[in-house]
């Protein structure tokens, strides 16, 4: 299910795993002001519902549901899905802004910056017996490293009020995707310009899995957020609304 609020280019806000869309309602003035904002709820957030397929037919059905062309948003596991919809649909795709994202969310054997198995393993567990709580337990630990790690653990949490909660079929498929997703393969294949957004201090995808982005993707920058974690479009507001409003307002190349 997708709101849409103000006029200008079309900017997509894609959430990441166990916070829908509501995350993004503190920048939405600013962001409006300027751009017509879509903002998202994935399968089985919100109100939409939760008919979603494998990982590639969610960014397919996501990148079809939108104007030609967009700007991609997304934030950690909406960052991945950004992506996918990237190498799917080029010709849509204005640009990506990837937020705290990575390649790969689980380390493998040749990928370490990233989270054990195990850790992966014991939301999946808890969320389907507590999922309230394993959500409150995931804000906190996103907000970890932050320096001003209470304030935006608040507003997080306030945001899980904001809306129904993440059902818990598209919490445990979410899980399922950051476990098994390696879009390592698939970065050669972004044609689309990238803005790389990403906190010093993250303590769920290492500022070195956005190294690797930037390093991968062949026309990314990557601005790094002092003091911040997992959520640094929350840290410094201003610095993100202006980097969003400057790159949604360059003209596609001809």
């Amino acid at each position: 299910m997708t709101r849409v609020v103000g006029e200008g280019p079309d900017l997509a806000l894609i959430h990441g795993w166990g916070l829908g869309s509501a995350v993004w309602e503190p920048l939405l003035p600013a962001l409006s002001a300027r751009a017509r904002v879509h903002l998202i709820d994935l399968p089985g957030y919100g109100e939409a519902a939760d008919d979603s397929g494998d990982f590639t037919a969610t960014a397919q059905t996501l990148i079809d549901a939108l104007p030609n062309p967009v700007v991609l948003c997304g934030w950690s596991l909406g960052g991945m899905l950004a992506v996918r919809a990237a190498v799917l649909a080029p010709e849509r795709v204005n640009g990506l802004v990837l937020v705290g994202a990575t390649a790969s969310f689980t380390q493998r054997g040749d990928w370490r910056a990233a989270q054990a198995p195990a850790v992966v393993d014991s939301f999946s567990a808890s969320v389907r017996l507590q999922p309230e709580q394993t959500l409150q337990r995931f804000v906190t630990l996103l907000s970890q490293g932050d320096n001003q790690a209470r304030a935006i653990s608040r507003e997080l949490l306030a945001s899980l009020n904001r809306a129904p909660g993440p059902q818990i079929e598209a919490l445990g498929r979410g899980l399922d995707w950051l476990r098994e997703i390696d879009l390592r393969p698939l970065l050669p294949a972004v044609t689309a310009r990238c803005l790389l957004v990403h906190g010093e201090n993250d303590p769920l995808n290492p500022l070195a899995a956005a190294r690797y982005l930037a390093e991968t993707i062949a026309n990314a920058r990557l601005e790094v957020f002092g003091g911040a974690g997992h959520a640094p479009f929350l840290n410094d507001r201003e610095r993100f609304v202006r980097l969003l409003d400057d790159f949604c307002h360059v003209r596609p190349a001809p």
